[in-house]
């Protein structure tokens, strides 16, 4: 789950991570009025989850009250479009109101889980304002990086040793290890698994300030933080993602035409491979679990059919904790609900396969069988080309 830079900064606040002072606001009156309160020159940022606001126009200096209604005019509700929301952009329903300050340096921070390592890893560049993939492609001798011991945190030498690769002066060093120890701090107990300071400024007087801020959190651990669940922005997010967290599927928008509905990670990244190799591009990537019901599969179904680029499903389920029978039963009932027009491939085996199979065959649909799962890519991926 992701949330915005306002949600954000609040949150490191309570950690002691050093912040401008700033203002969410719904309207354009209430961001000129937050301006007037802040004072000028101020900053008006478009609130989507997404970067590179700032390069598509949705971020603005401005230095008094005119230059205030202009911008929060010009940016809410406007639809913006970055190179991480994708052609379609993203509307602008909120707006961040911030203090001003004199900028003397811009730095990174970040801290993510590195699989490679199995630890939570502090990242850090002197090349603050650029994404950091970026900086990885061009420089990567610059991305400094410290593997933070589970037991004891992040360790006073390893957030001096940063300050200093970073280039903070002996005064600074005060402020920038309390600051790296805090952030580190909240990305363990916030249970995330992301958090980013791009960029991290030091001001004119030497202060240290998280001029962005965004975190994105393990879904797997909100049940532990409600008050961090309440500050889901469901209009930020795919509908058909938001859909599917009610009924508890694991559902992944993407780009191709083939929708895949499979009962397991592992298998559903398998199928998803297997429709690649076949030349043809998944729709998505669909879990629905070992214990999935019959409404369970049906609202599965019914949200892949949603996305109109999909020309075809393939499901294909290894029957083991869901029964051959209750998926056919849902696909069955689904189908007959929507009313099913794009071609079905089929792959199943396991518990109950034969009454799976008779259901699929009593229907009257038009289901196309598969063997296996490389037999049901390939039928999925020419299906999709005919429908298409």
């Amino acid at each position: 789950m992701n949330i915005h830079e306002h949600q954000a900064k609040d949150l490191l606040r309570r950690y002691g991570v050093a912040t401008l002072q700033g203002q969410a606001c719904f309207t354009v009156d209430e961001a000129v009025a937050a301006a007037e309160k802040l004072g000028f020159p101020c900053a008006v940022k478009a609130q989507i989850h997404a970067g590179g606001r700032g390069k598509a126009g949705g971020v603005k200096i401005v230095k008094d009250v005119a230059g205030a209604r202009a911008a929060a005019t010009e940016i809410l509700g406007k639809t913006l479009v970055t190179h991480q929301t994708g052609p379609q952009g993203r509307v602008v329903r909120r707006l961040f109101v911030e203090q001003g300050c004199r900028i003397a340096r811009e730095l990174y921070l970040g801290i993510v889980v590195d699989r490679a390592v199995g630890r939570v890893t502090v990242m850090a560049s002197t090349e603050g304002g650029v994404e950091i993939e970026e900086v990885a492609a061009r420089t990567p001798e610059k991305i400094l990086r410290e593997i933070v011991d589970p037991v004891v945190g992040l360790a006073g030498y390893q957030a001096r040793r940063l300050c200093f690769g970073l280039g903070l002066s002996k005064e600074q060093l005060g402020k920038g290890v309390p600051f790296l120890t805090a952030l580190a701090r909240a990305f363990v107990d916030l249970d995330a698994s992301l958090v980013e300071i791009n960029p991290l400024v030091v001001t004119a007087a030497g202060d240290l300030v998280a001029l962005d801020a965004k975190i994105s959190f393990d879904d797997n651990a909100l049940f532990r933080h409600p008050d961090v669940k309440e500050l889901r922005d469901v209009n930020e997010e795919d509908p058909r993602e938001t859909e599917a967290a009610k009924f508890d599927l694991s559902y992944i928008a993407l780009d191709g035409n083939i929708g895949c509905m499979v009962n397991g990670a592992g298998l559903a990244m398998a199928t998803m491979d297997s429709v690649k190799a076949a030349g043809g591009s998944p729709a998505n990537f669909l879990d629905v679990g070992g214990g999935a019901n019959t409404e369970k599969v049906k609202a599965a179904f019914k949200i892949i059919l949603s996305d109109a680029a999909v020309k075809a499903i393939f499901i294909n389920i290894f029957g083991g904790i869901l029964r051959c029978d209750v998926l056919a039963e849902g696909v069955v009932a689904a189908a007959r609900e929507v009313g099913l027009k794009v071609p079905l491939v089929v792959r199943m085996e396991g518990t109950n396969v034969d009454k799976g199979k008779q259901i699929l065959a009593e229907s009257r649909l038009d289901i196309i069988s598969a063997s296996d799962m490389q037999d049901g890519a390939k039928k999925a991926v020419a299906a999709a080309g005919r429908a298409a």
